[in-house]
């Protein structure tokens, strides 16, 4: 049975009430990225009560004389709704005009895609945690939940419920739509501890404290998109790290937005990112583990999840308001130190070993657990999907692209070595040893240009342009950049479906914003990719090379020339091309020209490929033959800050990370 197909979502932060701006601003998206199949509105849609609520906007919207571009689905988040909003839910089901559509303060939505996604919204009050809600109060005209919503929510049979088998190997229940986890899960508040184990920097040094502690129950729910809007005193934007879950190694992924609305920005800093697009195909049915991200970290909740039990019915439970010790794991959890299921690890006869037990702190690196040595991981000599062993995690095949096998275990590289294409035994680049991740502290830092939310720019060594003004063109800092994704992959068709389009479309930026920087120099940016997923390289990124507007024209003959000197064919349809090696794995070499069509080869199993094809050829059209081999163009550190500084300051008034 094929998998359904990847469904195109686009969520955004608190409008505040700019509604018309916010369905414009969407409406232009849509038609630049899209099309996009939903639109998921986190946080406060209408804003704080008073006029704003009762607004022309909001009637207009109601009477449904404002235009939805896309179904959209919105919550609530730090305020009561207002009362027309209200009323019209009553009467309509949900539905406040065409495409619009209120979750309520808690809900499950199954699109009909078959995207499952679960809305908590509202705001955690302590005090009044609970209290029971007046029967004659609409939950909505409140703008926190209780205790009561929340069991209720959890208590949805489609729901995972305590207890029963992890949703992952319920294959049955999964085959009928029944006790899955989640897609999506939208709340307003950031859930207590999600902080926990991530390496980035945090949005605010107090963020470690954000977040409501009992939704930390919404946990078992697993989702692989989790949004919140309502994190600190102001919306902000934050990604953590992907997360990992022991069980099923099924990864979780939480994103804060901005607000779209609300008040400006203060004089100096700039809005926060308010919107994030991404592409998700539904789980309709047990599928393979999905790969580990390489900067992926143990789940926040996975220590808390498992101490804390989530039973709705009752008894001494800290959701529910005692906050009582347990005695008994739940189901599924297992000790670090000797795999019982019947203690925790406090508390294991074995922990009196002395050697055997890390010290508090000790992560082992295999698998990125606490509570044991290298030595003693039961992940230690885990089986690959080929019978080899497996590789740890960040490692990527480079003959399929697949992180469950070494390439010495691959079927793809065995097949291509009997058929007469020179097997590659180089030893393979991961994350820690590869020049272009930055989590590598051997990256050269200095080059870089700019960081943004999923690539950064950076300045090559040894760029081709000459810096000292002698060149043919005048960017400053030379103006060879490469753009390269933050996370690790081999190529750009490698990246997974639900994570290529804000991939993509922040390098599309990168790509405009460079062209207007060019532009204000006299030039035109060329950009080229090679593609292989074979070889001892291992991380993708383009090189993008300023030429002087009048050669503009004259790329494409030159590629064809010295393309043709080296026995290579250009495809007719470039973009088919790309499609059919996505689909095959086949490697290749793409040239965007300056008027925006592309070139594309598609390289020949057993054949040679010069990995400096791209730069020769520009070398060549440039009249700068003698920099065509970048070992002869380095520069000491000193030139090379001096110079990416230079480049830094001419693109940061077009820079979008700024």
């Amino acid at each position: 049975m094929s998998s359904p197909p990847a469904v195109k979502v686009l969520a955004v932060g608190s409008a505040f009430g700019s509604i018309t701006n916010l369905f414009a601003k969407v409406k232009t998206i849509n038609a630049k990225h899209g099309p996009f199949e939903l639109l998921l509105c986190t946080g406060d849609f209408f804003g704080p009560p008073g006029a704003a609520n009762e607004s022309e906007e909001v009637d207009a919207l109601l009477n449904g004389q404002l235009e939805v571009p896309i179904p959209s689905y919105i919550m609530q988040g730090d305020f009561p709704l207002p009362q027309k909003v209200v009323a019209k839910l009553g009467q309509n089901n949900g539905q406040l005009c065409a495409n619009l559509f209120l979750m309520g303060k808690s809900n499950l939505l199954v699109t009909s895609h078959g995207l499952r996604v679960g809305i908590f919204g509202g705001t955690y009050d302590p005090e009044g945690f609970n209290l029971p809600l007046p029967e004659d109060v609409h939950p909505l005209s409140v703008a926190s939940f209780d205790s009561h919503m929340l069991k209720s929510f959890l208590a949805n049979p489609l729901l995972p419920q305590e207890g029963q088998p992890s949703a992952s190997t319920s294959f049955s229940a999964a085959k009928n739509g029944h006790n899955q986890y989640i897609d999506i899960l939208m709340t307003h508040e950031w859930p207590a501890g999600i902080a926990q184990h991530c390496t980035l920097p945090l949005p605010d040094p107090g963020s470690p404290n954000w977040g409501a502690q009992p939704l930390q129950a919404l946990a078992r729910l697993r989702p692989r998109y989790h949004f919140a809007s309502g994190g600190g005193p102001q919306p902000i934007f934050w990604e953590r790290q992907p997360y990992v879950w022991d069980e099923d190694s099924r990864v979780s992924r939480f994103v804060s937005l901005g607000a779209f609305g609300g008040p400006e920005p203060e004089a100096g800093k700039k809005k926060e990112r308010w919107f994030y697009a991404f592409s998700i195909a539904p789980q309709t049915e047990p599928s393979q583990p999905q790969p580990r991200p390489a900067n992926a970290t143990p789940s926040p909740f996975a220590s808390r999840g498992s101490k804390r039990e989530l039973d709705a019915g009752g008894g001494d439970n800290f959701i529910w308001g005692n906050d009582a010790k347990r005695t008994k794991p739940p189901p599924g959890y297992a000790c670090k130190i000797c795999q019982s299921s019947g203690h925790f690890i406090k508390d294991c006869p074995q922990k009196g070993a002395g050697e055997n037990v890390p010290p508090e702190n000790y992560v082992c690196k295999i698998c990125n657990q606490p509570g044991h040595y290298v030595k003693h991981c039961p992940e230690k000599n885990a089986v690959g999907d080929t019978g080899g062993k497996k590789p740890p995690p960040g490692y990527v095949c480079r003959a399929c692209g697949s992180e469950e096998h070494y390439i010495k275990d691959c079927p793809s590289a065995s097949a291509r070595s009997q058929g007469g294409e020179r097997g590659d035994r180089r030893k393979e680049i991961g994350p820690d040893e590869c020049w272009f991740c930055l989590s590598n502290p051997r990256v050269t830092k200095h080059l870089i240009v700019s960081i943004g939310s999923e690539c950064y720019v950076t300045a090559p060594k040894g760029q081709l342009p000459p810096t000292d003004g002698t060149g043919p063109t005048q960017v400053p800092g030379g103006g060879h950049v490469l753009i390269i994704p933050i996370s690790h992959y081999p190529t750009l068709q490698s990246v997974p479906s639900d994570l290529v389009i804000p991939i993509i479309s922040e390098m599309e930026r990168y790509k405009s914003a460079l062209r207007s920087t060019y532009e204000k120099y006299g030039a035109v940016p060329v950009v080229f990719e090679v593609a292989r997923l074979t070889g001892k390289g291992g991380h993708a990124h383009v090189q993008v090379v300023p030429v002087p507007v009048e050669l503009g024209d004259k790329v494409e003959e030159q590629f064809q020339r010295d393309g043709g000197a080296n026995g290579m064919d250009w495809e007719a349809d470039a973009d088919a091309a790309l499609e059919h090696a996505s689909r095959s794995g086949e490697n290749y070499f793409k040239v965007d020209l300056p008027d925006g069509r592309k070139m594309v080869h598609i390289m020949k199993p057993g054949r040679q490929f010069n990995l400096q094809f791209g730069r020769i050829v520009l070398a060549n059209l440039l009249g700068l033959k003698d920099r065509a081999d970048w070992k002869a163009c380095t520069s000491s550190d000193e030139a090379e800050k001096k110079d990416a500084s230079h480049l830094k300051t001419a693109f940061a008034s077009f820079d979008p990370s700024l």
